[in-house]
């Protein structure tokens, strides 16, 4: 497929001589998204389509740009958005605190990266339709099969094949790449299995949004917090969905605060107000493992973690005693300190941090090891504790957290898309990079017998790893980093 080059790009013409000249390729069909070029094998599909010679209307305002819309998001992180927490008040609470502190924590938009490039194999026969996907999402898929085709839903048969990576990305609401493939192989009257580049994807896929948070907490003598006012900016990522109606409220989307809304830090904070702005742009947004947590557990973890160091207190001991009516999380977070040895000197040129955080149901705490080697840093290993309710199978929890916490390095040292005039500038694995062998830490998983309520396991890892090396990070160098992914200031 030739899609639009940049978000809010619309196809005015296209010539396909030169690629009708390309041995293996069978035909070329506009479609309602782009231009699909059909041959015998990918390759020849692939030159046809750097072959076809097209023109693309030029995106509104010149297009989207990743500097400007942070801009944007931080000018409205001053004022207050749609109010999701409101208790006690805030402002006279923050007026008489015997200190306040301010910090303002940024996240970039991300690629899922999956290993295995999006792809769907569709056959269509009369009102019947086969599909053959790695999807996370196969309901939906199926009935939007279906609309496309004026059929039912039980003529749609989906084929579930294993797929090399979803992290969200292949649970679309929009079904992207399932009725893509759908309209080509309708439009084309033939069979077809529509591959997707990894460039396809990183350039036109559906990312985790950028956000920007701005946190102003007043704390009483002891450095306890007793005012906290929270903002937040970042798209919706359900805003338009079937699944707006569910988890959309009053201009909340829950997956925007999850985490901050109902943090166990928060409970006994007298006066704290939380609100949100969801500002749309043209940039397409979905989910991305571990959701709203992959940003709220980096701003409250590094907020608590400033708070400690502001009252001259050991991080550990300050999180406990903010914790002591959440023996869960208590426990889970002084387990994972004991392990990693917390209290002991790291070894020489390291330091170590930490961070607890629920979601979906399962408590997790990190503590990270790291140092800095040529400026760069390095973490060298984990320890993370899991109480995630009764543990069925602990190999494979043991399996998904490494995975987990990888996957969430992988956005704390590397992870970052750029927008520029409506185009996103990176492509691949040079310019967008995953963790590679020699940066992963030694990661030791301990799972804690537990009566507590049964919760998730696949995503709950990702969101401690990113705050507990920026903590660790801070215990070393004493640069506190609040913008991911997490770059060292260059000394002078």
């Amino acid at each position: 497929m030739l899609r639009p080059p940049a978000f809010g790009a619309k196809l005015v013409s296209f010539d396909a001589a030169d690629a009708l000249k390309v041995p293996g390729v069978e035909k070329v069909v506009p479609t309602a998204n782009g231009v699909a070029v059909i041959a015998r094998h990918f390759w020849a599909a692939k030159l046809g389509r750097d072959a076809l010679r097209a023109t693309w209307s030029s995106p509104e305002g010149g297009g989207a740009s990743t500097k400007r819309l942070l801009a944007e998001f931080r000018e409205l992180a001053r004022g207050d958005g749609a109010t999701v927490v409101d208790t006690g008040n805030v402002k006279g609470a923050l007026d008489v605190s015997a200190r306040r502190l301010e910090a303002w924590y940024e996240v970039p938009y991300l690629a899922h990266a999956t290993m295995e490039p999006l792809n769907c194999t569709v056959k269509i026969d009369g009102d019947h339709c086969e599909i053959w996907t790695g999807t996370q999402f196969q309901t939906v898929d199926q009935g939007v099969a279906a609309h496309i085709l004026g059929t039912t839903p039980d003529k749609v048969t989906i084929h579930t094949t294993f797929l090399g990576g979803g992290f969200g990305r292949r649970a679309n609401p929009a079904s992207d790449f399932v009725s893509e493939a759908v309209i080509v192989a309708k439009a084309a009257g033939v069979p077809v299995k529509v591959v997707w580049t990894r460039e396809d994807d990183m350039r036109g896929g559906y990312y985790r949004p950028a956000y920007v948070h701005r946190v102003q907490v007043g704390v009483d003598g002891a450095g306890s917090p007793q005012a906290w006012h929270h903002v937040v900016v970042g798209q919706s990522i359900l805003g338009g969905t079937p699944f707006e109606k569910f988890a959309v409220h009053n201009g909340i989307d829950e997956t925007s605060v999850e985490g901050i809304a109902d943090s166990p830090y928060l409970e006994d904070t007298k006066a704290k107000h939380v609100s949100l702005h969801s500002p749309k742009t043209p940039i397409t947004v979905l989910w991305w493992r571990s959701v709203g947590h992959t940003h709220t557990a980096f701003a409250m973890e590094s907020m608590i973690d400033e708070l400690a160091h502001a009252a001259g207190q050991d991080p550990l001991a300050f999180r406990l005693a903010l914790l002591k009516g959440k023996p869960r999380f208590a426990r889970a977070l002084g387990t994972a300190a004991s392990k990693a040895g917390w209290g002991t000197p790291a070894p020489a040129g390291r330091a170590r941090g930490l961070a607890v955080h629920e979601a979906f149901g399962s408590i997790v705490a990190e503590v990270a090891e790291v140092s800095v080697e040529a400026g760069r840093i390095k973490v060298h290993s984990v320890t993370a504790v899991v109480d995630c309710g009764t543990a069925v199978n602990p190999l494979g929890i043991e399996a998904q957290v490494q995975g987990s916490i990888a996957f969430g390095l992988t956005a704390a040292l590397h992870g970052k898309l750029t927008v520029e005039d409506g185009k996103v500038v990176e492509s691949n694995f040079h310019d967008y990079p995953v963790l590679r062998m020699s940066e992963m830490p030694r990661i030791t998983v301990h799972v804690l017998p537990s009566d507590g309520k049964m919760g998730g396991i696949g995503e709950p890892a990702t969101a401690p790893i990113a705050p507990a090396v920026a903590n660790a990070v801070f215990a070393l160098t004493r640069q506190r980093l609040r913008s991911l992914p997490l770059r060292l200031a260059e000394r002078a």
